[in-house]
């Protein structure tokens, strides 16, 4: 029991205890015989018991005889009254005898709830005010409600965990009218008693017997609705599970996953105390946390190997399809935020929101570190599994990056016990693994009969016929075509386009080794390469009419089985040797030219055949175009982001790259200088020598500043003879050195295309975060420095030129 609660309930005690004191202090009793019967009638009410739907507590319809007693008995009667029911309450028929705490904490809340309802029946200021005998009474059960069901919803919420007002309102509240039932009874007994005597009474047991009736019969009702309500729940989460199952059964290596994970989120639950709707949406949310998986290609998710940033692109996607296809079901707990956020990280760095910390619900971060972690300790096609200690090991030292420190600190002391148990669960059959290798001996034929071509062969041991399985390669040869036109035309990207084309490829013409060839300024270069001497033959440049590649784009004509050694001499570093022996090449043609070549290469000679170069031609023509729009698709988006002029990046390119590089440098907390250049005598240039001279200079300028920057530095045009420098991590001391170097740069080319020092450079810097922590706030102050600094060099050049005019005419006077 929490402090709270025992500060509560000595608080009741207390304040109860003594009003019940002090009222059998000043006892008074005008009719004995009254109290008597009255005591009898109230304590066989109390015996009458209702168990609540849904706490632990009971309640009795002792509480109209309370009622009537306070309009009929003195004060210290009725406490006395109450008092020997409430003890007769808890001790009759009961499952265990209650604890002094519980007994005393009954007593004293009963004594108050009683002297509160009597204050408000006996309050003179209601007469005062006009308000009757109803009001009155009306009063005297609000309070006695409010006290007497209030109080005990404020302890069991304290004791159980649960939301006091909450719980009050749904396990409480709809007794009320019974209360103002029993006022109205006792306004009823009352007026019979004031015009007949007390004997009366006795007339009211039928509706006493009534009102208990209806007591019953609706919290009968409530309950067998509440067992149907578990009922559905139960069926529902079996539902789940089967759903869960059979998208599952898509990947024969994570079957156990789902078992497993279950198992060890809802312990980590238990232990993190959540509560009970919460647990319930972890439950389902683990069963159905991948479930947005169904929208991510299968050649992603079963890839044996690291995704590419595309591939990535679209496996992220996958929560948020989860949670929209989750949405539907409108489950009663919250299951879709669970299964949204089960990939964002503690520090934030997750998708696909970026939450951080505490932010992120503890279902998804119980889930996420849980899920981790089985994947680690799980075959995937990508790697062999870890042993589970060393995935702890890892899961540990991932706590406040990637997961929640007190979910792993719960993992790496329990995760022994996890494993048991979802070790145990395993052999109980759980979420057992649907069948696959049934045979159904009954059955002779279709509605529609067999095909009589294969009749005596029904039930026979001997292998299959050879047409039979040409007649199955054909339909997987075309299946598999289908899924290789499908992916050829649903990506613009070209690497993406040719990873899951040499996938799907060699599961038709298997190969060692795969290049496309592309032709490029009369030279066929490799565009993508994979599988064996993937490095030889990415260094290849071969002129259009050589080696094996040149000879198919000039000739348009395939090879079958040529030999890769008259490839290798076009290489970088001519190979002593190479184990490629044999060659199966296609030309990709377009309407009017030859784009390139696909190139198969095996390690075995003679490996190829007649039959998969048809397969091979087949493929060429959707690939040949497939190439063709991702290249132009790349040209387009190159011209959208580059300098046409001088093959810089552009301004809008330059934008993109500034807003990352000021994010890199204020999570890393490293400097970032921006500079802002401008050609001092441009214009002179285009005036005196033309504007192809001037086009030289831009190509020259930005050519030198290239060279003279790091490898990791970033050079754009940001228009007319403006440039742009981004630096990272270069000190303010090393500023000036580097404008130096680049207005040397300006002055060469000066010479060079002039052949006077015509050029000079104005450069303006700025540094984050000194001067602006957004890129647009960097670029306005280091625009504006070189702007000053333009003008500087312009007053002091007119200095200059005037000292000199001067100096001129002094001369001429002394001469």
């Amino acid at each position: 029991m929490t402090l709270k609660a025992r500060l509560y309930l000595a608080a009741i005690i207390v304040s109860g205890s003594m009003t019940l004191i002090w009222q059998l202090a000043n006892w008074e009793s005008s009719n004995l015989n009254k109290f008597g019967v009255y005591l009898v009638m109230t304590m066989v009410a109390s015996v009458l018991k209702i168990h609540l739907p849904g706490i632990t507590g009971t309640m009795s319809v002792y509480f109209l005889f309370v009622l009537i007693g306070i309009t009929q008995l003195s004060l210290p009667e009725v406490m006395v009254v109450c008092s020997a029911a409430t003890l007769l309450q808890c001790f009759w028929h009961a499952t265990r005898r209650p604890r002094p705490i519980q007994l005393a904490f009954n007593l004293a809340s009963n004594a108050l709830a009683v002297a509160s309802a009597a204050c408000a029946y006996y309050w003179n200021d209601l007469t005062h005010w006009g308000f009757g005998l109803p009001v009155r009474l009306a009063a005297m059960a609000l309070v006695f409600f409010v006290l007497n069901t209030g109080l005990v919803a404020v302890v069991i919420a304290l004791t159980e965990g649960k939301p006091a007002r909450r719980l009050w309102h749904e396990c409480y509240f709809w007794c009320f009218p019974y209360y103002l039932l029993g006022a109205s009874m006792a306004g009823a007994f009352k007026a019979i008693s004031d015009l007949a005597g007390w004997e009366t009474s006795v007339l009211i047991l039928p509706i006493f017997y009534v009102v208990y009736g209806s007591y019953r019969l609706y919290l009968g009702r409530l309950q067998d609705e509440k067992y149907h309500a578990e009922q559905v729940a139960a069926l529902h989460l079996r539902t789940i599970e089967a759903l869960a199952l059979a998208i599952d059964a898509k990947d024969h290596t994570t079957h156990q996953h789902l078992q497993r994970v279950q198992v060890y989120t809802m312990e980590v639950a238990k232990e993190l105390h959540l509560p009970s709707e919460e647990l319930r949406a972890l439950e389902a949310a683990t069963l159905l946390h991948d479930i947005g998986k169904l929208a991510v290609p299968e050649h992603i998710i079963s890839k044996p190997g690291k995704l590419t940033p595309e591939e990535f692109e679209k496996m992220k996607i996958h929560p948020v399809i989860g949670a929209e296809i989750l949405e539907r079901v409108k489950f009663p707990y919250p299951v879709v935020p669970i299964v949204l956020a089960h990939h964002e990280k503690w520090d934030g760095t997750g998708y696909p929101f970026g939450l951080r910390g505490e932010e992120i619900p503890l279902g998804a971060r119980i889930l996420s570190a849980v899920d981790c972690l089985d994947a680690l300790s799980s075959d995937r096609p990508y790697r062999r599994a870890l042993p589970l200690e060393e995935a702890v090991k890892f899961i540990q030292s991932e706590a406040g990056k990637s997961y929640d420190p007190g979910v792993v600190d719960i993992l790496v002391r329990r995760y022994r016990d996890f494993e048991r148990l979802a070790q145990s669960g395993r052999k109980g059959g759980e979420l057992a693994m649907l069948s696959r290798d049934v045979k159904v001996d009954r059955g002779q034929a279709p509605a529609t009969g067999l095909d009589t071509s294969a009749a005596g062969q029904t039930g026979s041991s001997a292998p299959p016929a050879e047409f039979l399985m040409s007649i199955a390669a054909a339909r997987q040869e075309a299946q598999a075509l289908f899924e290789l036109a499908q992916t050829l035309g649903s990506s613009l990207s070209l690497n993406d386009t040719l990873s899951v084309m040499a996938t799907r490829l060699n599961k038709l013409t298997p190969f060692d080794a795969m290049v496309v060839y592309l032709v490029r300024d009369g030279f066929l270069q490799a565009e993508y390469a994979t599988g064996e001497e993937v490095r030889l033959l990415c260094s290849l440049r071969v002129p259009v009419g050589q080696g094996l590649s040149g000879w198919v784009v000039e000739n348009r004509q395939p090879i079958v089985n040529g030999s890769p050694v008259l490839e290798f001499a076009f290489a970088e570093n001519t190979p002593s040797c190479c184990k490629l022996s044999s060659a199966l090449l296609v030309p990709l043609e377009s309407a009017d030219c030859v784009v390139g070549v696909l190139a198969l290469y095996s390690l075995e000679r003679d490996a190829f055949s007649r039959d998969q170069l048809r397969v091979l031609q087949a493929v060429s023509s959707k690939l040949s175009a497939s190439v063709e729009n991702a290249c132009k698709y790349e040209q387009a988006e190159s011209s959208a982001t580059t300098d046409y002029l001088t093959n810089l990046p552009n301004a809008r390119s330059l934008f993109v790259h500034l807003d990352g590089e000021v994010a890199r440098c204020a999570r890393t907390n490293t400097p970032l200088a921006i500079v802002v250049c401008d050609l001092d005598g441009f214009k002179q240039v285009n005036d005196r020598f033309g504007h192809l001279a001037g086009n030289e200079v831009l190509k020259l300028v930005a050519a030198g500043l290239r060279e003279c920057c790091r490898e990791y530095d970033y050079v754009a045009r940001m228009g007319g003879d403006e440039f742009v420098i981004v630096l990272p991590g270069l000190p303010a001391s090393s500023a000036s050195a580097r404008i130096e170097e680049f207005d040397r740069v300006a002055v060469e080319v000066g010479m060079r295309v002039c052949g006077e020092e015509i050029l000079s450079l104005s450069a303006g810097l700025a540094f984050h975060p000194e001067d602006g922590r957004r890129a647009e706030d960097l670029l306005a102050e280091a625009d504006r420095r070189m702007y000053k600094e333009k003008q500087e060099r312009k007053r002091v050049r007119s200095l200059f030129n005037l000292a000199g005019r001067q100096t001129g005419v002094s001369t001429v006077m002394v001469q």
